[in-house]
């Protein structure tokens, strides 16, 4: 009978365990999900707030959710979405935004979207804003959004 060896045994089950950890840590939200067509909307100086709206795409077998952001253009940046309360559309706060395995979830004008509360100066068209959004794992992406010239029809709105 041949003698075990168990000192590479070992060697090989923990290499197989430091494998599937490093594995498993690089599979991090930052990672597994793609922004498209990230832009902020343009507002003129003294205009207090704006808003930033895009595509999150998650390619990954997991569910991940962006549970804050932040920008050095506003003083304060929060996850929000629009509801329909008594007839009239509200805009509230929500503590995250979900991106379902292997979905897309969409930031837009009348639903979900980053705002920027507290703007320090106008935001112009052409001009970029830089935004990093944080997600449930810790993981943090930065992206570099554009500022557009979005036409909205007005309609009674209840923060």
């Amino acid at each position: 009978m041949k003698p075990v060896n168990y000192i590479s045994s070992i060697g090989l089950v923990l290499s197989m365990l430091f494998g599937v950890t490093s594995s498993m840590a690089s599979d991090t939200a930052s990672k597994a999900i793609m922004v498209q067509n990230p832009h902020v909307r343009e507002v003129p100086a003294g205009q207090p707030n704006s808003a930033a709206f895009m595509t999150l795409m998650n390619h990954s077998g997991v569910n991940h959710a962006v549970v804050s952001a932040e920008s050095s253009v506003a003083k304060v940046v929060e996850l929000h979405t629009h509801i329909k309360e008594g007839g009239m559309m509200k805009m509230r706060r929500i503590d995250k935004i979900d991106i379902s395995a292997n979905s897309k979830t969409t930031l837009k004008p009348g639903g979900l979207h980053v705002m920027l509360i507290g703007l320090k100066e106008g935001l112009t068209a052409g001009e970029k804003v830089s935004i990093t959004l944080v997600y449930e794992d810790g993981s943090r992406h930065e992206i570099s959004a554009p500022v557009r010239k979005i036409n909205m029809p007005m309609k009674k709105m209840v923060h």
